[in-house]
């Protein structure tokens, strides 16, 4: 039984003139026995929250920034028309700060053997699973002075996907893609080791691509036309490892590191190519493999990315190599997305980069921080110089890494975390230009 403040303030009423009047335990007997029986008649006419029956519908998934509606059916099974209040519990990061208790408080009115549709309106904050928790449920009678109250369970996961901010970079990378691809009018021979068609030489084209027996064949000169190979398997490393959890800004390197992802995904699948996932730090954390339809590879990335957080821990550059070495096909061009910094590099991937290079087109992309190149610009005071010596230091350590993983045959991305994704996919076009996959 709960009681309300209505009751409360009765009962202080019908004191208020007892203390004055006749303070004793008779005048207060008078005042609280009539109420005590109000009190039980009312908890006894509310409608019963056991016989309660609850269903929910509503959106299974949503991406992180956008709102999810998750609709929950109340039915009403008994002979008393229900008044209550309802607490549709959810975890805190469901909605921004401070706003969850409004959302998920709802007050409603059911006659008996009706049933009524509550909306709560989701808008989480992090990604992954959010499960709905317990149903509170506060039924009052007639008179407002007392309450039952229980609480049920409706299981509900709403997965939070990642925001894919990346996506307005992908109209511009596929007009280049379609270009390369010789689906746009060009008068340049499209670069590539594939051929696709003949046409008739024009001025400025490469004298290389004259096909001689075409030329004989025909009254005019014929030119070979070339597209970037289709088909090829892109396998793309997400180091999940400690330097991951590091934050960028208010960005978290591994939510720019998937956001580049899905948009050379999308980019990849849309050329034709076979898109592989591997997440790893010391054991896999998740995989994607076998996809070739666009949407649905690109459906798959996103769903297996969205429950995907960090580990603190090292992650085994060793365990990691092997597992692209299972994974990926000889030939394959290898994305690693993971730090620049001089010791997990040294320490972790360079005793293991020749196996990979040796078998494989490596590309690796890593998140910078911009408030480095902030810091190394500073001036005016003691604590600005030191800091931009600190900040010059680290620079020319990152330098000193991404040159010495050229030399061994990488293609290094370097780049803030709103650019990581689009420097992502122009390194793909090129080295898709360059006939290199």
């Amino acid at each position: 039984m709960a009681l309300t403040g209505r009751t409360a303030l009765l009962a202080a009423l019908g004191s208020l003139p007892v203390g004055v009047l006749a303070p004793s335990w008779l005048g207060m007997l008078a005042v609280n026995a009539p109420l005590s029986l109000a009190i039980l008649c009312d908890y006894a006419l509310a409608a019963p929250v056991r016989t309660l029956r609850f269903t929910r519908t509503g959106d299974t998934t949503v991406r992180l920034g956008d709102t999810a509606d998750v609709q929950l059916t109340v039915t009403n099974t008994s002979r008393r028309r229900l008044r209550a209040h309802l607490r549709d519990a959810w975890p805190p990061s469901s909605w921004p700060t401070g706003s969850g208790r409004l959302a998920s408080r709802h007050t409603l009115t059911i006659p008996a053997g009706e049933q009524r549709r509550l909306r709560t309106v989701l808008r989480p904050t992090r990604r992954g699973d959010r499960q709905a928790e317990r149903i509170t449920v506060r039924s009052y009678g007639p008179l407002g002075l007392a309450a039952r109250q229980g609480q049920h369970q409706a299981p509900w996961t709403v997965r939070v996907l990642p925001p894919f901010t990346s996506r307005k970079h992908l109209p511009s990378r596929l007009a280049r893609l379609r270009e390369l691809d010789g689906r746009t009018s060009v008068l340049t021979r499209g670069e590539g080791t594939e051929f696709d068609s003949l046409r008739a030489y024009a001025p400025g084209d490469d004298t290389r691509s004259i096909d001689w027996r075409a030329t004989a064949r025909q009254s005019g000169v014929a030119v070979r036309t070339w597209r970037p190979e289709r088909d090829r398997h892109i396998l793309v490393v997400l180091d999940t490892g400690r330097t991951s959890a590091g934050r960028v800004g208010d960005v978290p390197r591994l939510d720019a590191a998937m956001d580049a992802t899905l948009l050379l995904t999308a980019l990849a699948a849309r050329a034709g190519d076979r898109v592989n996932l591997l997440a790893y730090d010391r054991r896999v954390r998740a995989r994607v493999q076998g996809r070739t339809a666009t949407a649905d590879v690109l459906a798959t990335v996103i769903d297996s990315l969205a429950t995907l957080e960090p580990e603190l821990l090292e992650t085994d550059a060793r365990g990691l190599g092997n597992a692209v070495l299972t994974d990926a096909p000889r030939g394959a061009l290898v994305v690693l997305l993971t730090t620049l910094e001089a010791a997990p590099i040294e320490e972790g991937l360079l005793p293991v980069l020749h196996q990979l290079t040796r078998r494989h087109t490596v590309l690796l992309a890593a998140v910078s921080d911009p408030r480095i190149e902030e810091m190394a610009s500073g001036r005016g005071s003691a604590e600005a110089v030191y800091g931009a010596a600190a900040a010059g230091r680290a620079q020319a350590e990152r330098r000193r890494t991404a040159d010495r993983l050229r030399r061994h045959g990488v293609t290094v991305v370097d780049a803030a975390p709103d650019h990581l994704a689009p420097a992502l996919a122009d390194a793909y076009l090129a080295l898709k230009a360059a006939g290199r996959l």
